[in-house]
């Protein structure tokens, strides 16, 4: 009899363990292709105690994944982290164990530009200063004023992944 998540023989499903909160479309995503436990929260201890179990892991920015933990993973055969860097990843050792490491660089970019208008609208209204003199009870409406982002310029480093926020300012009325 084949043991139920041994992916070595035909047919069977891959389990991936989900230790960070994505998205619930990935998560369906998954689904489709994998048996998917989700175990958010894990501590470092209880995380080594069962990864072994999985042929995937899937990280954020908050999960560890260090050399003791990959020499436990003896199934593991591909981690991803969900987002743009791996600097909490020990590519080193995945690598050295034979495990793929992928992330998905381009996963936060609207996130990034969205966060960008967020504060650049803050700045233009002076909202983090405003907010500050009502805490300490003042009302001072006309020194808080700012200024329209229409008809602006707006500088932007990087016209790659930086092209996106072009998208949102250009119907605010920005250049």
């Amino acid at each position: 009899m084949v043991p139920p998540h041994d992916n070595e023989h035909a047919g069977t499903r891959a389990r991936v363990l989900v230790a960070e909160k994505i998205s619930q479309e990935g998560l369906d995503l998954l689904r489709q292709a994998a048996d998917v436990d989700e175990r958010k929260g894990l501590s470092p201890d209880e995380l080594a105690a069962i990864v072994g179990g999985y042929e995937a892991l899937i990280v954020r920015s908050e999960t560890k994944v260090t050399s003791e933990l990959l020499m436990k993973a003896t199934k593991i055969k591909v981690v991803a982290r969900a987002g743009v860097g791996v600097d909490n990843v020990d590519v080193d050792t995945a690598t050295k164990l034979g495990i793929i490491v992928v992330n998905s660089p381009s996963g936060n970019i609207r996130a990034a530009a969205e966060h960008t208008i967020a504060l650049l609208m803050a700045t233009a209204r002076h909202v983090p200063d405003a907010c500050s003199s009502l805490k300490v009870g003042k009302w001072e409406r006309s020194r808080f004023v700012g200024v329209e982002v229409k008809g602006k310029t707006i500088g932007i480093i990087g016209l790659g992944k930086g092209k996106t926020l072009t998208t949102f300012m250009r119907p605010k009325g920005c250049r």
